[in-house]
């Protein structure tokens, strides 16, 4: 795999590797640390030891002397009984508390990772865990202990390696215990240097020299990063670079090499410049008693490796092959050859296969008319295919959620059904968007992840911290934090064992699955080599700063929170906003959360924060991860991102670095802006270019941005904004239809297509050959969107996989002689000025004159007489065939889960029905309103409003037993949910005796 050059790699000359050395600084157990030791001890003895004896010797043992008999359940309960009761309670919290203590212990003692977690007693294994650390603190045994501590989260596939000296803090302890796991560290350390400086054996001087650190194992969801050793051991994080110098492109441990100036692995080795101070540094390991011996070879053998010109020759130059990304780093998959076109069965052979990257590049070469405009759409949203699915998903949910609104608020079967229709940037938004999306890649990423998590529960395993997803060539890479074995079928190892990975064709064979969302932070960035990366920003170990022009930044922000807000592979989130976004809330306003400013944040975060730390230790669970398994998926750990785009104080962000430090674990993800890219606390480091490109050297990734500028971000609030029902006036949406026809006999069409119902045409002969069902299926695109449809938004709904202009061009010219032209010579299919394709007012559809009928009859000429109107409703009950498209091939006319269509339509055939029925109770003609009540349903099963209405018209025939039938009807279909409340209230009214009588029916 060719390996990414990083702007990091020229950095600035290293510090000499032999400079003289200092004194390594340890810290030297204090006094206090042997009061803490003590007191661990007294209190340990009294908890395992005096609890027992002293409830022996005043109660006695809890075991009976023999079998109870029957009597005892006959006899008074008395004071005694009480005492006895709350004695054998105490007798059970030690037996559990001593359990926890011998779990702790023998952890330690064995080194076997992290302890085991002993069923319900979170406050007492915590207790138990931070006396047993205290106790190791001091005492010749610690350095016999130190395997036990540092080898955790080492053993990987069995193979399991000593470490230094440096002992590290066991993975899973919360925060109260770092100091004093520091404390053993430092204490192991010293004996460790005490014994090289006393060492007098000859030519050991010269490898002494030089000192070592081992990088550690992953403490919970952190890592080490060079910039953190730099910090730790240099005094200065920007230090990094020099560490980097010695070490790049030397031979690691595990055969590896470190090729860029990234995260690295446990276990990995760096030479550090001669003034790193640090009790986790190594100076003379032949001596140091807490380096196992083959540490030492390995230390030994890394230093032999110091001449980078022995590794130039036959090492790995620039353009070779990686052995493998870090556990930290952030590094593009091997990437399969993409699979070879297969056209899909009635699509035209000169159809070029291409994701949505390709579809949004097709053409690119002549997307400008003379007026340069009718091809120009917004770029940002063509390149963004996750982001414009989502956006174009939640805009769709939107506008439907309107519809109903305006139907339950209707009054007398009159109300706002028509949504507005986008003009202007508005409406190249939505083109962009319908072009750009592809709800399958969200359909397959989702289902993958949440089949993923449903295995690895079935296996009893936990999910594994995901640093990023990558999607190439159809497949899907998740990068991990750190290897945790073979994955479960059908995901398979990827590169190394840091990769997961499940392609294209493994992934659409899973199914939905009631599973929560695993991994809700994914969001993309950009791509790189044509591949996708999604971070997961809640698993990053604290901080992301992002750097650069301030309109760059608010590009980015802005598309990191449209899509955070939108996606489809994740359940609840909460996205807090500071610094900017606060128009950006209408996308999600149950998701997007906008704060004044930086102290209102840190306010909030903090308490957050807590509750969250309390929470996971109460119910005994090491991270989120762990949280979205088992029984409470669905209820807890939602992820909480914070997007900060202004550049904090010197003090906030250090405020912040503590709060973000345990974030990783607590499903908590910060994206914070700066100026200068120089942000403390901060893990990664991005900055984006006046050119659009992401650069993340410590990642080692240079993306082509995914952006979100002003203007597109602007244009897409709008649509958000305009399907608001409450946006458009105290009546809301308007209640004209977009395309009014003549309904008179003079105003015959001239092509008629029947949509509504099996598809008919009626005017037209049918084209010939395999060409036909396009030309169908383009037509009725055009028939649905009679303010016209862009060019390329009608070779995208056609050809989803994306098509080359000629054919989509040679598609237009065979539809436009198909459609011919009118008398007077005006071509029925026509581009207007903003380059959209329209249709000719002579070609008509039943679905435009079922709302020309109900508009002219409840709005126009029907209003005024009565016998026009019901003349008029009643043709238009007639027209409805069925539902749209009845019959219409599996597997085409996709593009009708983007569009409202399948809302609207049962909609209208209600309030025809019920403007009908209104009609005929006038004249107390009960029946016939049932009958008119009865076709509607056939369409609009589900629509309250007209079962409400059933009701009234048969209460209005006097027949108490069709009136029962009906509601027992009622009753067996609303299920579990009951029935609603107005329809419950009507029956109350109606028939007061109802739920005896349907409970007799039934």
């Amino acid at each position: 795999m060719p390996r990414r050059s990083s702007s990091s790699s020229t950095g600035s000359p290293s510090t000499p590797r032999n400079r003289p050395p200092q004194p390594v600084r340890v810290r030297r157990r204090t006094f206090g640390d042997f009061v803490k030791a003590f007191l661990a001890f007294v209190a340990l003895a009294a908890l395992v030891l005096g609890v027992p004896l002293g409830l022996a010797a005043t109660f006695g043992w809890p075991f009976p002397d023999g079998a109870p008999g029957l009597d005892w359940l006959q006899r008074e309960i008395s004071v005694q009984t009480f005492l006895n009761i709350l004695t054998v309670i105490v007798w059970l919290a030690w037996a559990q508390f001593t359990a926890c203590v011998l779990v702790e212990v023998k952890a330690a003692v064995s080194g076997v990772g992290v302890p085991g977690r002993v069923p319900g007693a979170g406050p007492s294994q915590l207790l138990a865990r931070q006396l047993v650390a205290a106790l190791l603190l001091v005492g010749a045994t610690a350095a016999g202990l130190t395997p036990g501590l540092s080898q955790l989260g080492q053993n990987l596939e069995g193979n399991q390696r000593p470490t230094v000296a440096a002992a590290q803090a066991t993975p899973g302890i919360f925060a109260q215990q770092q100091e004093q796991a520091a404390s053993t560290a430092a204490a192991l350390a010293e004996q460790a240097a005490d014994a090289a400086a006393h060492t007098g054996t000859p030519g050991a001087a010269s490898e002494g020299d030089t000192k070592y650190y081992r990088i550690q194992p992953p403490e919970g969801r952190h890592h080490d990063s060079l910039w953190e050793v730099a910090e730790r051991h240099l005094g200065d994080g920007r230090r990094y670079k020099e560490i980097y110098e010695l070490n790049k492109d030397r031979v690691q441990p595990d055969g590896s090499r470190l090729s860029e100036a990234s995260l690295i692995r446990p276990g990995w080795i760096m030479e550090m410049p001669g003034d790193a101070r640090g009790g986790e540094l190594v100076e003379m390991p032949d001596e140091a008693p807490g380096v196992s011996p083959e540490v030492r070879r390995q230390i030994h053998d890394y230093a032999r490796t110091g001449d980078h010109a022995e590794q130039q020759g036959g090492g790995q130059g620039a353009g070779g092959e990686r052995a493998g990304g870090g556990a930290g780093e952030v590094s593009l998959p091997g990437q399969r050859p993409a699979p070879a076109p297969v056209p899909a069965p009635g699509h035209d052979a000169g159809q070029r296969h291409a994701g949505p990257e390709q579809r949004a590049q097709t053409g690119q070469e002549a997307t400008e008319t003379d007026d340069g405009r009718s091809f120009g759409l917004p770029e940002a949203l063509l390149g963004a295919p996750l982001l414009a699915a989502g956006l174009l998903g939640a805009l769709g949910r939107r506008r439907r959620q309107a519809l109903w609104q305006s139907a339950v608020g209707a009054v007398g079967g009159r109300r706002g059904m028509e949504p507005p229709t986008p003009t202007g940037a508005a409406a190249d938004a939505q083109d962009a968007l319908m072009v750009g999306a592809d709800p399958d890649a969200v359909r397959l990423l989702d289902r993958s992840l949440r089949g993923l998590a449903a295995a690895l529960t079935a296996e009893s395993r936990p999910l594994p911290v995901v640093y990023a997803a990558w999607l190439s060539n159809g497949d899907l890479h998740l990068q991990l934090a750190q290897p945790t074995g073979r994955p479960p079928a059908p995901w398979q190892l990827g590169q190394d064992q840091t990769f997961w990975m499940l392609s294209r064709a493994d992934a659409e064979r899973y199914e939905d699955v009631d599973t929560a969302a695993p991994y809700p932070g994914l969001v993309s960035l950009g791509t790189m080599d044509e591949s996708r990366l999604l971070l997961n920003l809640e698993a990053v170990p604290g901080l992301v700063s992002l750097s650069g022009r301030e309109a760059d930044r608010a590009a980015v922000f802005a598309s990191v929170a449209a899509e955070l807000a939108t996606n489809g592979w994740s359940d609840r989130m909460t996205i807090t906003l500071v610094g900017f976004g606060e128009d950006l809330t209408p996308l999600a306003p149950n998701r997007l959360r906008h704060l004044d400013g930086i102290d209102d944040l840190i306010e909030t975060m903090g308490a957050e924060t807590r509750q969250r730390r309390g929470a996971l230790g109460a119910a005994g669970q090491d991270s989120v991860l762990t949280g979205r398994t088992g029984p409470a998926q669905h209820t807890r750990w939602a992820p909480h991102l914070v997007l900060l785009a202004a550049q904090p104080s010197a003090e906030d962000a250090l405020r912040l670095a503590e709060l973000a430090a345990d974030a990783g674990r607590l499903g908590i993800g910060y994206l914070v802006g700066t100026e200068s890219g120089d942000l403390p606390g901060a893990a990664w480091e991005m900055e984006i270019t006046d050119e659009g490109k992401l650069l993340a050297p410590l990642l080692g990734l240079e993306l082509a941005a995914q952006l979100l500028p002003v203007p597109q971000q602007r244009a897409v609030v709008e649509l958000f904004v305009e399907a608001d029902p409450g946006s458009n006036g105290p009546d809301g949406p308007t209640t004209t239809p977009p395309f009014l026809v003549d309904i008179s006999e003079q105003g015959r069409p001239a092509v008629y297509a029947r949509l509504v119902g099996s598809y008919e045409i009626i005017g037209l002969d049918t084209p010939d050959g395999e060409r036909s069902a396009l030309q169908h299926e383009a037509l009725a695109l055009l028939l649905l969107h009679r303010e016209g449809v862009h060019p390329r938004v009608l070779a995208s709904a056609l050809w989803p996989r994306g098509v080359t202009d000629d054919v989509r061009d040679a598609l237009l010219d065979r539809l436009r002689e198909w459609l011919g032209a009118d008398p007077d010579g005006t071509p029925r299919l026509a581009t207007d000025s903003a380059g959209r394709l329209t249709l000719a007012k002579s070609v008509v559809s039943d679905l435009d004159v079922l709302r020309s009928l109900y508009h002219e009859a409840t709005q126009g000429r029907g209003v005024d007489n009565r016998v026009v109107r019901g003349r008029l409703l009643t043709d238009a009950l007639v027209l409805v065939r069925g539902p749209l498209l009845a019959d219409r091939p599996e597997g085409r006319y996709r593009w009708l889960t983007h569009e409202i269509i399948d809302a609207q339509l049962p909609l209208l055939v209600a309030d025809i029905g019920l403007a009908l029925s209104e009609f005929h109770l006038e004249k107390d003609r009960a029946e016939k309103a049932i009958e008119a009540l009865d076709a509607a349903l056939r369409t609009a099963p589900a629509d309250e409003r007209l079962w409400n209405e059933l009701l009234r018209a048969t209460h209005a025939t006097g027949d108490t037993a069709r009136l029962t039938t009906l509601a027992a009807d009622l009753v067996g279909r609303s299920g579990a949910r009951g029935l609603p409340p107005r329809t419950e209230a009507l029956l109350d009214e109606f028939l007061p005796s109802w739920r005896d009588s349907v409970a007799a029916v039934g």
